[in-house]
């Protein structure tokens, strides 16, 4: 390898990334990561107030290229505009970084079919269907890039997350049917499993699970959010130009694998 190459191997200077659920928690870090890497970044959320408010931070702070757009990953029309707004600002579409989420639990055997559905639709068609939306313009980027972000809960028993964690183990298997088929293309789509990780989502299950979420895993901690943007870089860049239809766990060893 010689200096030149190694140099620009996390370098995402020129392309475009849109985060979903980036404006706090993991997707605020992974937007601040991406932003930093050079590339132009769109943050998603449901708030405009809290898109506002994200992008002038990215901008004015960081310095970057960036702008927020008010779209729920429930709403189809919103994703499809979400793409459009990004392809209006920046050009195109490099990174597609599904990380919104909707948290909504509910006891096994006690599911109801408009909570399944607003589950199902955040959490996975959303999804499913913003890079279906992207794909066009992920197929002429050269170096396009898919991140599912899903929870080591995937793989887990999780009787009061078991939509949550379902939704996300479905997303898994459309990230490695994703990978199969877009690979002619020169699109890589690999999911990012994080642990348990200091959010609003994780503080809002209470102190006592908090304590307990924290001493599960052989770290013996939260992780917190910013650990996550050195792996998801890898699978954005070209670092990770060989890597398709994987699953980064990024957990603390929580999960034995």
């Amino acid at each position: 390898m010689d200096r030149q190459t190694h140099e620009r191997l996390f370098d995402l200077t020129g392309r475009v990334a849109i985060v979903t659920g980036g404006t706090r928690g993991i997707g605020r870090s992974l937007a601040e990561g991406l932003v930093l890497a050079g590339a132009s970044v769109v943050v998603a959320s449901r708030k405009p107030d809290a898109c506002k408010e994200t992008e002038g931070h990215l901008c004015s702070v960081l310095g970057g290229q960036a702008m927020g757009v008010s779209a729920h990953m429930g709403e189809l029309d919103q994703v499809s505009a979400l793409v459009h707004a990004t392809v209006d600002r920046f050009g195109g579409v490099d990174i597609v970084v599904n990380n919104a989420a909707n948290a909504l639990a509910l006891p096994v055997g006690e599911f109801t079919p408009g909570a399944w559905a607003k589950s199902f639709d955040v959490n996975l068609r959303g999804p499913v269907f913003l890079v279906q939306e992207a794909l066009p313009h992920l197929k002429q980027s050269g170096h396009a890039s898919v991140i599912n972000v899903i929870s080591v809960g995937a793989f887990m028993f999780a009787q009061g997350e078991a939509m949550y964690a379902a939704g996300k183990a479905a997303l898994l298997s459309m990230t490695r049917a994703m990978a199969a088929t877009y690979a002619p293309f020169g699109i890589r789509v690999n999911a990012l499993a994080p642990g348990t990780t200091d959010t609003d989502m994780v503080r809002n299950t209470g102190p006592e699970s908090v304590a307990a979420m924290s001493t599960a895993s052989h770290l013996g901690r939260l992780a917190n959010p910013d650990e996550m943007v050195g792996p998801a870089l890898l699978l954005a860049s070209d670092a990770g130009s060989y890597v398709t239809g994987q699953v980064l766990v990024a957990d603390g060893g929580l999960f034995p694998h």
